[in-house]
């Protein structure tokens, strides 16, 4: 349904990629709150989900790349979740993932900074653009904001590339801006074909699970949901032009993922390993003390404890 109340919310808010998965949440969680006037916009590919939104708000089906002045509607704010986002279909074809989140994220700056209304576009980005940090000269070094952009795949190329887009417009044409890097993200309704959802889905279906390599890789985790309220927390500061990292600060090895589920099931879970993936990063892990300086801790929900909740309807 249709959820507006002209003169009653406090600002309007429209979310790009709302019906994703990390998307999807953060429009639960600022609908939930009732104060917000809430323009969706989604593409409605094969990673969406317009069920995973509890209370549906104006919803326009298009593109980024094809959102006009019109379209924004004098928004306050802008957050664009939308992109293409798996890093394997960007090794089969990269076209995508340029044309939606460089030329989309092009047109999306472009519109944006005609808003005179606008107080702050708020570009998510990814842990993906540090490249990886295994080869570092730091044992188990984690990055800051300002570390050096080396990007491993088109995906993260692409997700750079929307970073530089962003920052360019705010030095050139006054665009107020935050940038967000974050972990892997996890939580309900991720799609299918991301890591935990396809360990999940093997274990229930008494399959193998694929595991890349040898299995080392270190990746940080945090709940989907803990990662919305930071967003939600930058999007509402007084903060613009400035990029955060949003990490929980748990790591683990893919292989050690797992290990936790085989701990918890109590048996020894059945996986193979594959031929890895064309340029696969060893490790990712981040800094949030930036973050953490500014508003403080960000409650994080455990790998663990999630898996558990997930897995005990096993």
């Amino acid at each position: 349904m249709y959820y507006s109340i002209k003169g009653f919310f406090m600002s309007k808010i429209l979310v790009t990629g709302g019906l994703g998965f990390i998307g999807s949440h953060f429009v639960n969680y600022i609908m939930e709150k009732g104060i917000h006037d809430v323009i969706l916009v989604d593409n409605m590919t094969y990673a969406s989900n317009i069920d995973n939104v509890k209370i549906l708000p104006k919803f326009l089906k298009k593109n980024i790349k094809d959102l006009t002045l019109e379209d924004l509607e004098d928004c306050d704010y802008i957050v664009n979740f939308a992109a293409e986002t798996h890093v394997d279909n960007s090794i089969k074809d990269g076209l995508p993932f340029l044309e939606s989140n460089i030329i989309g994220v092009y047109n999306l700056v472009e519109i944006a900074k005609k808003n005179k209304n606008l107080k702050k576009f708020i570009q998510i980005s990814t842990d993906e653009v540090y490249g990886d940090l295994y080869n570092r000269l730091i044992l188990n070094p984690s990055a800051f904001e300002t570390a050096n952009l080396n990007p491993s795949s088109y995906y993260s190329a692409s997700k750079a590339s929307a970073e530089m887009i962003v920052m360019a417009a705010s030095r050139t044409f006054g665009l107020p801006y935050l940038i967000t890097r974050t972990c892997n993200n996890y939580g309900e309704n991720q799609n299918k074909e991301k890591f935990l959802p396809t360990v999940i889905n093997s274990i229930k279906n008494d399959l193998e699970i694929p595991v890349y390599g040898d299995g080392s890789q270190i990746r940080e985790w945090i709940h989907v949901i803990d990662n919305v309220y930071a967003i939600y927390n930058l999007m509402m500061s007084n903060d613009v032009n400035e990029t955060y990292n949003i990490g929980s600060g748990e790591r683990h090895s893919n292989l050690g993922v797992i290990e936790i589920i085989g701990e918890i099931l109590n048996k020894n879970i059945k996986y193979k390993f594959v031929e890895d993936r064309l340029g696969h990063d060893k490790r990712y892990s981040i800094h949030s003390m930036k973050y953490e300086k500014k508003f403080g801790k960000i409650p994080t929900k455990k790998l663990k404890e999630w898996l558990k909740q997930i897995l005990e309807r096993f």
